[in-house]
């Protein structure tokens, strides 16, 4: 078996000692099917910079009570503001979703807010080691800036120190819960995906989704996940009963044949609210870089009638832009 660089330990239900896996689920494609999504599928053009219809945002310093204020970065970044904790999911302010600064999926519409606008950041959540998620440069500059608790799944630890040698990180099995200050905790949950940096580490760091609890209700933000029959969903309200705030993934998801097992579409996202019993949403995972084949605004569309067939308003899930403030309401 291939050495795994980034994590050793025990056996379990999602890890064979190498590499980890979704139990009962999907791997991921591999090369032969990657060259016929390249080679033989169309792929809808977008425009090379697009603006946002928000305005650049300035957050508050910190926000108390009841309140819950999630901001829109780009792609899978928020600022979540809650009891008086100011927590960034995975960062990426970088200009491309890549290895390299000069090839790769390029960043279309300008971060929502500027890293030297940020307040203090006390945690940063980061879901899997794909470079839309965990990008060394931003974590980097988090660090030099802010000196952040990092909160990563098994494995993801061994990338985040080549960055920033000095970072306080708390790495998560599927189940683990993690006390934080304020009265918040976090839990690590499955979520159907997998990881890779590059060609020889597929699958050998762990993937998850986090679940906040806090005095103000709870938040599960899911990085990037495929539907898997809605099972970890239907987990997530067995454990945590529901909650005010799910930051799900509705992008990045044509064409299907290849995409299916590993992002959920609209539709798809759609059925995991209600499963997961969210009374809000902010959807992510869109118009920020192109991933696969959709057009730009096609996941907004799709969305709306997804909502419509549900019977569910629309302003319960929104499609988040860069830049757009959303304050969750209680109820």
């Amino acid at each position: 078996m291939p050495k795994n660089p980034y994590y050793t330990g025990p056996e379990s239900d999602h890890f064979d000692g190498t590499r980890f896996f979704n139990p009962q689920g999907v791997e991921p494609g591999g090369l032969g099917a990657l060259l016929k999504w390249q080679f033989w599928e169309n792929r809808s053009k977008w425009p090379a910079q697009l603006e946002s219809p928000f305005p650049r945002s300035r957050p508050a310093a910190r926000i108390d009570g009841d309140a819950l204020r999630v901001t829109m970065v780009g792609h899978a970044t928020f600022l979540i503001q809650v009891a008086g904790l100011n927590i960034i999911t995975d960062p990426v302010w970088s200009k491309r979703a890549s290895p390299l600064s000069f090839a790769g999926p390029k960043r279309v519409v300008e971060p929502g807010i500027r890293l030297e606008d940020l307040p203090d950041i006390d945690i940063v959540l980061v879901t899997h080691n794909h470079y839309d998620h965990l990008d060394i440069t931003s974590l980097r500059k988090l660090h030099q800036a802010h000196a952040p608790h990092v909160v990563t799944p098994l494995g993801n630890d061994t990338i985040i120190r080549k960055a920033a040698p000095s970072s306080k990180i708390t790495v998560m099995d599927w189940g683990d819960r993690l006390e934080l200050p304020n009265g918040v905790t976090v839990d690590a949950e499955p979520c159907h995906h997998w990881s890779a940096r590059g060609m020889g580490d597929r699958r050998m760091a762990l993937w998850a989704a986090f679940v906040l609890t806090t005095p103000a209700g709870k938040i599960y933000h899911v990085g990037d996940t495929g539907f898997h029959d809605g099972i970890n969903y239907r987990a997530a309200a067995d454990k945590h009963g529901g909650f005010r705030l799910a930051n799900l993934p509705f992008g990045a998801y044509e064409p299907r044949w290849f995409m299916k097992g590993q992002h959920q579409n609209p539709e798809e996202a759609v059925k995991g609210m209600q499963l997961c019993n969210a009374a809000h949403v902010a959807g992510h995972h869109w118009r920020t870089f192109q991933l696969t084949n959709e057009a730009i605004e096609a996941p907004k569309e799709a969305l709306h009638r997804a909502l419509d067939q549900a019977g569910i308003a629309r302003e319960r899930f929104r499609p988040m832009h860069a830049g757009e403030v959303f304050d969750v309401p209680t109820a």
